[in-house]
């Protein structure tokens, strides 16, 4: 058997061949998005709740140091009650477990304090609420009447004879034409 060459290069029998790039596998297929989608979707989710657990987490700790618990606010304000010595009255208003309840010290004598009662807070930590006080004159009559903040609600006491007491129906009706 005899071996012969050829030059392969130069036969006119033989055509160029063209080499085309296999594609590249993709590691993922375009149909597969959704997880993806969905997981980022429910880190954010996750990211909002976070965010929202800590902002509540630093009210409650900001209304710590400005209320103390038991929540308690203190107003002092000269309404009339026995402060024939100059000294004003003191008002002391708490979250007692959720009761409301604000003590009048009358001309900062101890001895006559009285005890205006709230309302009861229902709801989850509501014994975190704080209450505010405030001194306004609500009926026209010239006397500073006492207005108790809880949440989104006011409760009016009227500077009546020496003590106070609730607003009535016709008092509280005057009040919201006069604040429109």
């Amino acid at each position: 058997m005899a071996v012969t060459s050829r030059d392969l290069h130069n036969a006119g029998s033989l055509r160029r061949q063209v080499s085309h790039p296999m594609p590249v596998a993709r590691p993922y297929r375009t149909a597969s998005r959704p997880p993806y989608i969905l997981t980022v979707a429910l880190s954010l989710v996750a990211l909002l709740l976070m965010t929202n657990s800590m902002i509540a987490w630093t009210q409650t700790k900001i209304d710590d140091f400005r209320y103390g618990r038991p929540r308690t606010m203190q107003l002092s304000g000269f309404v009339g009650h026995n402060e024939a010595a100059g000294v004003p009255t003191q008002f002391v208003a708490m979250n007692l477990n959720r009761r409301v309840v604000v003590f009048e010290i009358p001309g900062g004598d101890v001895a006559q304090t009285r005890t205006l009662t709230g309302p009861y807070l229902f709801g989850a930590n509501e014994n975190l609420t704080p209450v505010r006080l405030r001194l306004q004159n609500v009926n026209a009559d010239q006397a500073a009447d006492l207005v108790v903040s809880v949440k989104n609600e006011e409760i009016v006491y009227i500077n009546e004879a020496g003590s106070f007491r609730l607003i009535n129906p016709e008092e509280r009706a005057a009040h919201e034409q006069a604040r429109r």
